[in-house]
């Protein structure tokens, strides 16, 4: 009896889809030694050779190709018979799988937790902060049941409904004299000291396409990974950054911050709640997606 397990047929999806065994065992969730160890342990008692290495290359073999589709089904299989065990359970009850992006989390969360506990006692929400990107491959690997993100998402897989809307402000240093009559118009030449969020963040695209005519020259110099941070450094003086309204609350009470308006038509985003299509949890994701439209005014006014 050859005994495959799901964990190994999951391991070798994953570097089927990626070809590089460092960027497979990143979607998979584990470490590349832990994937490596499963993929061999697979070859050994499939008695053959799975994926050929060449340096930084990796090329499945024709037995892995045949193979493919095979373990592609029975995945599917797996996890339509997990998300089909749920439907005779009440709705908003169980574990949900929640993804949130950095820049929205700690100013969400607060808000909607107590909601969520309030109205689903039974529920047992269990939540991973990461950038867009990671978030989207794990809902499409079944690991996340829905996720919260700023639109656009361009994944056609995913249903999307927009939850509000979130204006963005410009912190600067509290007595920066370019800043002392504002709105302040996106094409200021005083937005060339914007600083940004390092690469992955959704919030770094945002601000250069807010700020698109100007040439951000500070970016080369800073790049942070929490907005927290960001404001830090404006405080000290380094630079500029862009805020989303719900983060302009708590950021104004910092010391030698100050947080001041953009000229209408404000830049804003949308944060959106996203789930997989043919999901067995959508009317949980609509419902989820209710809540937090209620909370809208009290997120954004905190």
């Amino acid at each position: 009896m050859i005994g495959l397990t799901v964990r190994q047929m999951q391991y070798f999806e994953a570097l089927a889809q990626t070809l590089h065994f460092g960027r497979a065992a990143k979607l998979a969730g584990v470490s590349q030694p832990a994937l490596s160890s499963q993929i061999a342990e697979m070859e050994l008692r499939l008695n053959c050779r799975l994926f050929e290495r060449g340096g930084k290359s990796v090329r499945m073999t024709d037995e892995a190709l045949a193979m493919l589709p095979r373990i592609e089904r029975i995945l599917a299989d797996i996890r339509e018979i997990e998300t089909t065990a749920r439907r005779g359970r009440p709705a908003m009850e169980g574990r949900f799988r929640l993804g949130i992006i950095p820049t929205v989390a700690p100013y969400l969360l607060p808000h909607v937790l107590p909601e969520l506990k309030r109205h689903f006692p039974a529920l047992q929400l269990e939540l991973r902060e990461a950038v867009t990107a990671s978030l989207v491959e794990d809902t499409a690997l079944g690991k996340l049941d829905a996720f919260i993100a700023a639109l656009p998402l361009d994944q056609p897989g995913l249903i999307t409904e927009p939850l509000f809307s979130d204006r963005f402000f410009l912190a600067v240093p509290a007595g920066d004299p370019a800043f002392a009559s504002p709105p302040v118009p996106p094409e200021s030449p005083a937005l060339e000291r914007l600083m940004l969020l390092e690469e992955g963040h959704c919030l770094r695209e945002q601000a250069l396409a807010v700020c698109g005519s100007v040439r951000p020259v500070a970016m080369a110099s800073y790049g942070a990974t929490s907005l927290t941070t960001l404001l830090q450094m404006v405080a000290h003086g380094l630079g500029v950054t862009l805020i989303p309204e719900m983060a302009a609350g708590p950021a104004s009470a910092m010391r030698d911050l100050k947080i001041v308006p953009f000229q209408e038509p404000m830049p804003q985003r949308t944060i959106c709640l996203a789930w997989r299509r043919n999901k067995v949890r959508h009317d949980e994701c609509v419902e989820l997606a209710k809540i937090i439209r209620a909370l809208d005014e009290a997120v954004l006014a905190a």
